[in-house]
């Protein structure tokens, strides 16, 4: 058994363990002035978090009045973010979230195309109700998330840095929507699904938001700490248990490579690579929220659906007999033990 894997000093010598502790103490204050404005979703937060500090988009599924863009603009406002949002409609064009070229007119007489950024060019965009745009539309965006990059008139123009998407999804009303394929899904490093609050947050919700004057965010991170913070999530050591635990996870949500007869008979398809990259960088920002320098078990454990939801498709007789997604992913996290 080899030791932990990415414990390493960067080229100014900075020791990752007291910059984990620093930065630890600073998410904490990310996660309090969050907490004032935004009530019972504590999981929530932390998800979102996770998969910012991953460097990764999320999809928000959540009914109408859970707090989805309020947690957005928030999470702009402690960040340091430059935040954007485009409500997506029916007839929502590619052109008005990258941008297009208009014709100008200077002084002297000569003429020239002009190069109208987008609101993609942000470093938070709020890609709201996601699924009501066209699939045409919805394409606008696989270029940005996963390249950072889009490409008008054949010249690729560069998205600030960082980027991040958090789209919404209303999971109640179907009416007019278009399905997000594949190909975008898997662009979302976590798919999280809000609930609604208990009893007790609902009503320290509803009296501090129907008194007087509603608590504000402000900013807590600066300019470039969180660039810093998600280099140093790269950098923290994660044990050959937990990797071993991942591809065990991830390869058993195959129905390929399935140890388990009934996923095997239950799946359609299964995650790809790409979503044990997720579980690697997630596991290593839920420890470094927590104030741990390594992941573990039960770090995997929490992040296996919200890593996994999105990138299994159930088969046909796995829909008739009832199956659910999430009963299979919770027998795969049984197995790790």
């Amino acid at each position: 058994m080899t030791g932990p894997v990415g414990l390493t000093l960067d080229e100014t010598g900075t020791d990752p363990v007291e910059a984990a502790d620093s930065l630890a103490t600073r998410l904490a204050l990310v996660k309090t002035g969050i907490g004032r404005v935004i009530f019972g979703q504590d999981q929530v937060v932390d998800e979102v978090l996770t998969a910012i500090l991953s460097g990764g988009h999320a999809l928000l599924v959540g009914a109408p009045g859970l707090g989805k863009t309020l947690l957005v603009e928030t999470l702009g406002t402690v960040l340091g973010l430059q935040s954007r949002r485009v409500q997506f409609t029916p007839d929502l064009m590619p052109a008005d979230i990258t941008g297009s070229e208009i014709l100008e007119e200077d002084p002297s007489g000569r003429r020239g195309f002009r190069f109208v950024r987008g609101p993609v060019f942000c470093q938070l965009l709020m890609a709201d109700e996601i699924n009501r745009a066209s699939p045409r539309t919805q394409s606008a965006l696989l270029q940005a998330m996963q390249e950072h990059k889009v490409a008008v008139a054949g010249l690729d123009q560069a998205l600030p840095s960082p980027f991040h998407v958090l789209a919404t999804q209303n999971p109640i009303e179907q009416e007019g929507t278009y399905p997000l394929p594949e190909a975008q899904l898997d662009r979302f490093l976590l798919q999280i699904d809000l609930t609604y609050p208990d009893q007790a947050a609902e009503r320290t919700m509803l009296l501090a938001t129907t008194g007087g004057p509603r608590a504000g965010a402000a900013p807590v991170l600066a300019e470039g700490e969180l660039l810093a913070a998600q280099a140093l999530v790269r950098r923290l050591p994660i044990g050959e248990t937990i990797v071993d635990a991942i591809l065990a996870l991830v390869r058993g949500a195959r129905p390929e490579t399935a140890a388990d007869e009934t996923v095997r008979r239950s799946l359609a398809w299964g995650p790809g690579p790409r979503a044990a990259q997720a579980l690697m960088l997630a596991t290593r920002a839920r420890a470094l929220l927590d104030g741990r320098l390594s992941p573990s078990l039960d770090d995997v454990a929490a992040l296996a659906q919200p890593v996994l939801r999105h990138r299994m498709a159930l088969s046909f007789a796995a829909r008739a007999e009832g199956i659910q997604l999430s009963q299979l992913i919770d027998g795969l996290v049984r197995r790790l033990g």
